[in-house]
């Protein structure tokens, strides 16, 4: 979705609403596709003070499995998005403002790139999941699995005999 922006520049308006829908079904992280449904934008961009700003918040459900335990996991998730938009920069490494090139701005790039960055590094269906059982596989969330491993890991056998 373009948002034309020209009316809040050229200071014929203080605000412009945004309520979209953007479909990212097709992304992929990681070998996973964490956005099956459609993502709701909704905010404004607003002109205040000679500053036109982005505010937004960006609502979806996520699809994943936990990284522990491999459980699936379905939950809402929003996301706040927050930008100075700019025509011009002085410094072009500057993170703090968003360049728009004649007065439009993609907002399915801008929301993609926010969304990108607030998922999290590890996926777990509750903060405290034990995982599995690496020698067996057994869930250890629904209990203890009973084997013993005696060896352990042989490469560590060295570090055993510290320990010891």
């Amino acid at each position: 979705m373009l948002l034309q922006l020209k009316p809040l520049f050229m200071g014929e308006k203080d605000t412009l609403p945004i309520d979209c829908e953007l479909d990212f079904s097709s992304l992929d992280i990681g070998g996973t596709y964490p956005f099956a449904s459609p993502v709701r934008v909704t905010g404004s961009v607003s002109l205040s003070a000679g500053v036109v700003m982005l505010r937004a918040t960006a609502s979806y459900d996520f699809i994943g499995e936990c990284d522990r335990c491999t459980r699936p996991i379905r939950e809402q998730r929003t996301v706040p998005m927050e930008h100075i938009l700019v025509t011009s920069l002085n410094n072009e490494e500057n993170d703090d403002f968003v360049l728009i090139d004649n007065y439009q701005i993609p907002l399915d790039d801008l929301a993609e790139a926010d969304l990108i960055l607030s998922l999290p590094s590890k996926n777990l269906c509750r903060e405290d999941c034990r995982g599995l059982c690496p020698w067996c596989g057994k869930d250890l969330n629904e209990g203890l699995c009973g084997c013993r491993p005696d060896s352990g890991d042989p490469r560590l056998a060295a570090l055993k005999q510290l320990i010891d």
